[in-house]
């Protein structure tokens, strides 16, 4: 038994709408009745509701009917039906994917090509700013095995929440605005208050990014339940709340930091990406139902951009 995402009444037989993915009940499983986010992005009415049975069935013979709904063949690539579709309502899962793709091209072209080759495509450092592809690189690179899992973890989770209340685009858009965001400000910060050492400072990771989908989902539903380590309940604000403190110190003492084996991490990257969720969930806030618990743990928590001498990690 499912749960509707509009009013919450349970179902046997929901409907998922194919344009944000949600769970509705026969009253809203429409796109205007649950006030679709996929609407905005929708030019096609006809395609929401068109399921291809007819034109098989017109199609005498069944001769290029499948081939014809193909993207390229006969479909359009970016159409309703075309290959951006099946990123549509999951760009989270394709971020995640990206995270870790990235993360085995960098051991390839490290050992390969060597580090500063590596460096050249995944990190972005404070003495080669105008290496622009770093600005969103550096997001799905990580510094290490336990890096990319913090992060990972928290995407799967909380990413496809936000997605759904949000629309693919503007998720996808918040994820990349806010990473760079997040790695630039660290990095600028570094060089105006002087702590940049003798080798630069250098940032990769997706925390400022991960940060921010963590306020946005704060700001839509501050009592959803989450469960840490599937064992302790805890309510997401106070979860984000104890992130925020804990950055917080830990970017006003590096020493303190450093001594829990948290000195190579960027916390101000953290209160970057979290201050740009918080704005932009009060920015999108609507009166729509969001889940009231969530389960996940695992790996020690999302990482932070790295500190001087890096590649440090976010």
């Amino acid at each position: 038994m499912a749960q509707c995402d509009e009013c919450g009444s349970h179902e046997n037989l929901p409907y998922q709408c194919r344009r944000c993915g949600g769970t509705f009940c026969a009253e809203h499983r429409l796109p205007e009745n649950h006030d679709c986010p996929g609407l905005d992005e929708w030019d096609d009415p006809s395609g929401v509701f068109d399921s291809g049975f007819d034109d098989s069935v017109r199609d005498e013979g069944g001769s290029g009917g499948i081939l014809d709904r193909l993207p390229g063949v006969g479909g359009s690539v970016t159409g309703t039906g075309g290959v951006l579709a099946y990123f549509r309502g999951n760009v989270a899962y394709l971020f995640l994917a990206l995270m870790w793709i990235t993360f085995a091209l960098q051991l390839i072209v490290g050992g390969l090509a060597g580090r500063e080759t590596m460096a050249t495509l995944f990190v972005l450092r404070s003495d080669h700013l105008a290496y622009v592809w770093t600005w969103l690189t550096s997001i799905f690179a990580h510094g290490g095995l336990y890096h990319i899992a913090g992060n990972s973890i928290v995407l799967y989770f909380f990413g496809p929440l936000v997605e759904r209340y949000a629309g693919s685009k503007r998720f996808a858009a918040l994820f990349l605005i806010s990473g760079a965001l997040a790695g630039l400000g660290f990095v600028g910060a570094s060089v105006v208050l002087g702590s940049v050492g003798p080798t630069g400072v250098s940032v990769v990771g997706a925390s400022g990014a991960i940060f921010a989908v963590l306020g946005v989902l704060t700001v839509l539903n501050p009592g959803l339940r989450i469960y840490l380590y599937f064992i302790i309940p805890i309510p997401l604000w106070l979860f984000t709340a104890g992130f925020t403190v804990i950055s917080v110190l830990f970017f006003l003492s590096p020493q303190s930091a450093a001594s829990v084996g948290q000195g190579n991490v960027a916390h101000l990257a953290h209160l970057i990406g979290l201050v740009i969720g918080l704005a932009y969930g009060k920015r999108i806030k609507q009166p729509r139902r969001v889940p009231d618990q969530l389960t996940f743990g695992g790996g020690r928590g999302p990482g932070g951009p790295g500190g001087p001498g890096g590649p440090g990690r976010r």
